[in-house]
């Protein structure tokens, strides 16, 4: 089975990246052929820093190869470093209908976000997704429930063009996590988890202080009781479930656990657990940060491999569109 997922460069990952999406490719990468980009071109969407950009995309390289992705099992490139991905991105833009794409919720929010930004980049930005996965003939996209909107374009466009020119396309299929799908925001459990706004979020790389701080002062739910219940104890339930995922734990066993105890103290060992199972990744990142020619030969030998596999789809697109 081949994977295919991406993630953009625009910032530190914090632990809802790496629950709803990064640890699945760790796992997946053991028995699959994976197939992992870091999507730069997704960023350009949206006002960013063009000096600093290529320190993020190194940053978000020396990010998931610390948490354990491996060159040796897993392809990992600059979606930029493979130009067939703009070149089935514009094949993709003449079956698409502006419709389906004005509907998409992503758009709709960066639109109210960006107000003096609402460029034809945002609203061309599922048909660049779609061409990420189908330009490697994808089975499987692991996914956060955000992006399972995008996933259904990407389905609508692969069926649409094979009926059209042929069978070309694989019909991928979607893998989200059954828990961790969605990690809230510490601040507010209602929202979701977003690195735009630090103190909301828990990062992979925060100082052992920095964990306790802001695992202490996540926001929890009237009353004492430690038990998973997403309406009445939506703050309580998010830590749960974090908990949970880094302890590899049931929640029922933690409510157990925990029975009889205040928050403090459910707080206290949620922020040590984390300290604990954040260390290697923190540990190894240090190593990686000092081998910045050892990073640029694996994104440069990734982009080659990718661009293999990349270039045949392409071919086979073009052809059967009388291109070629």
């Amino acid at each position: 089975m081949r994977i295919f997922s991406g993630i953009q460069p625009t910032g530190q990952l914090h632990i809802g990246n790496y629950l709803g999406a990064t640890k699945q490719w760790v796992e997946l990468q053991k028995n699959q052929e994976c197939i992992f980009s870091i999507v730069d071109l997704h960023s350009l969407t949206i006002p960013y820093d063009p000096i600093n950009f290529q320190k993020k995309i190194m940053e978000t390289a020396i990010a998931h190869l610390a948490i354990g992705i491996e060159p040796e099992k897993s392809l990992l490139f600059v979606q930029s470093q493979v130009k067939e991905h703009t070149e089935l991105t514009w094949l993709l833009n003449t079956i698409c209908p502006v419709g389906e794409l004005q509907r998409m919720t992503q758009y709709k929010e960066k639109s109210r976000q960006f107000k003096k930004n609402i460029n034809a980049g945002l609203l061309n930005y599922p048909i660049l997704m779609a061409a990420d996965i189908l330009l490697y003939q994808t089975d499987i996209v692991p996914i956060g429930k955000d992006q399972k909107q995008h996933l259904e374009l990407t389905k609508m466009l692969a069926k649409k063009f094979n009926q059209k020119f042929g069978e070309t396309f694989k019909i991928p299929k979607t893998q989200i996590p059954k828990i961790g799908a969605k990690i809230m925001a510490l601040n507010n459990p209602k929202k979701k988890m977003s690195k735009s706004i630090p103190q909301s979020c828990l990062f992979l790389f925060d100082e052992p202080k920095t964990i306790r701080k802001k695992i202490m002062s996540a926001v929890t739910d009237t009353g004492k009781t430690i038990k998973y219940d997403l309406k009445r104890k939506p703050g309580i339930s998010n830590l749960l479930t974090i908990y949970s995922l880094f302890s590899e734990k049931p929640v029922k066993e933690l409510e157990k656990k925990f029975k009889g105890k205040g928050y403090a103290e459910f707080k206290k060992q949620l922020a040590e657990l984390l300290i604990v199972k954040l260390e290697p990744f923190q540990r190894k990142r240090k190593e990686l940060v000092a081998r910045e020619v050892y990073i640029k030969e694996i994104l440069n030998q990734g982009a080659k491999k990718a661009q293999t596999i990349a270039r045949t789809t392409l071919q086979q697109v073009k052809q059967k569109m009388g291109l070629l």
